[in-house]
């Protein structure tokens, strides 16, 4: 496997979001941004998706049904200790949450989220 290469691939992100308008409100902004994005509407499928090929970024709802954002964020992590993790949610105050599963250095942004913020964090986390 070796090191990553210096990123000249477009960095893929895979997003989970149950909610339909804005997974595709958020497919759209990143893909306009120049990201590849995977997206599904909830964590398992995603998670599914993570053991069969690497992503540089996991970009989270929280609240999902079969399997919640905390608990995809921490088997991502897993099975992937560099993936970046950003956390999109309603709920801000959950995931800041001390004692929730989180990975510590995981980013959250709260909705109603704009476009132009949500790229500017993403190429920052992705450049981290």
């Amino acid at each position: 496997m070796g090191e990553r290469p210096i990123s000249v691939e477009t960095p893929k992100i895979l997003l989970a979001e149950d909610d339909t308008d804005m997974r595709r409100f958020l497919v759209k902004a990143l893909q306009n941004a120049g990201f590849d994005v995977v997206s599904y509407d909830n964590g398992l499928s995603a998670y599914q998706r993570l053991r069969e090929e690497p992503f540089e970024m996991l970009l989270t709802d929280i609240v999902m049904p079969e399997m919640d954002g905390i608990e995809l964020a921490r088997r991502a992590s897993e099975l992937d200790p560099d993936i970046k993790i950003m956390f999109i949610t309603g709920f801000a105050a959950v995931a800041l949450n001390a004692d929730s599963q989180a990975p510590k250095n995981a980013k959250v942004l709260s909705k109603p989220v704009h476009l132009r913020d949500l790229v500017n964090e993403v190429q920052k986390l992705l450049a981290a």
